[in-house]
């Protein structure tokens, strides 16, 4: 069971409390709430930092004494948390922004993921099963992403990481009817970081469109490697005219491989 720790209505999600209500006991939640429902089992807090305090309090006790107080009754529980944060917990303990005790139980298994950045190649698969997920979510029949689709999403950097993947599968699959997502349903849904002045035209259709290929030709390049083979399979090209485009292009290929 997934809690999104930014939510508005936390209070009223995590232990069942009515607005304004301030709980008797720190480990007293009411049946409906989301700890009862998962005292058997697991409770995954997304992006931890952000719990308020008092939150922090009241699962620090619950995960300290193994019980919460349903409706009043006490119960016991073999719930057991699991948390994602981002890499400014740390410092947030540090700070004491964030308590302790709570982050020593949360840490105590502790997996540190590199960015997403650094996983280009983890990048298709994670992207076709969020596609898998917008899709059942919004009860579409199945899509899926061209190769090239793929290669452009793996060349990008991802400062938001898996989140902000998301939100571009999202945008791209409601901008378009198509069950096979190519480069062109992508590109309106990026958010590449440029100036936020608004778009001035520059030079010809011609130019515009040559800065698109020499621009996507690199990234495929720098997904695959600089393996020349393996981009032209992606680019649908022969190996020989992918050379000659990169040249004609001004790509450099000092670091390309066979």
């Amino acid at each position: 069971m997934a809690i999104e720790c930014g939510a508005e209505g936390l209070d009223r999600l995590l232990f069942g409390d009515p607005p304004g209500h301030v709980p008797p006991d720190l480990d007293s939640v009411s049946s409906d709430s989301r700890v009862a429902a998962a005292r058997s089992g697991t409770l995954f807090l997304q992006e931890i930092s952000e719990l308020p305090a008092a939150v922090q309090a009241r699962l620090a006790r619950i995960a300290r004494d193994g019980e919460v107080r349903i409706d009043g009754e006490p119960v016991a529980t073999a719930l057991r948390l699991i948390a994602g944060a981002s890499t400014g917990i740390d410092a947030d303990v540090h700070e004491h922004r964030f308590r302790g005790d709570l982050y020593r139980r949360l840490s105590a298994s502790r997996i540190d993921l590199p960015p997403l950045r650094a996983r280009a190649e983890d990048v298709p698969p994670i992207a076709t099963r969020v596609l898998e997920d917008v899709c059942a979510a919004r009860e579409l029949a199945p899509r899926t992403f061209t190769q090239a689709a793929l290669a452009l999403l793996a060349a990008l950097p991802w400062p938001g990481n898996v989140a902000e993947l998301r939100e571009v599968v999202e945008r791209g699959v409601a901008g378009t009817h198509e069950e096979t997502m190519q480069v062109e349903h992508l590109l309106p849904a990026l958010q590449l970081d440029r100036p936020p002045a608004a778009f001035l035209p520059a030079g010809t259709l011609r130019e515009a469109r040559l800065r698109f290929e020499r621009d996507y030709i690199a990234a495929v390049l720098q997904h695959h490697g600089w393996r020349m083979a393996a981009a032209a399979q992606t680019l649908g090209i022969q190996r020989p005219n992918l050379y000659r485009k990169a040249r004609q292009l001004g790509i450099a290929l000092s670091r390309v491989t066979e």
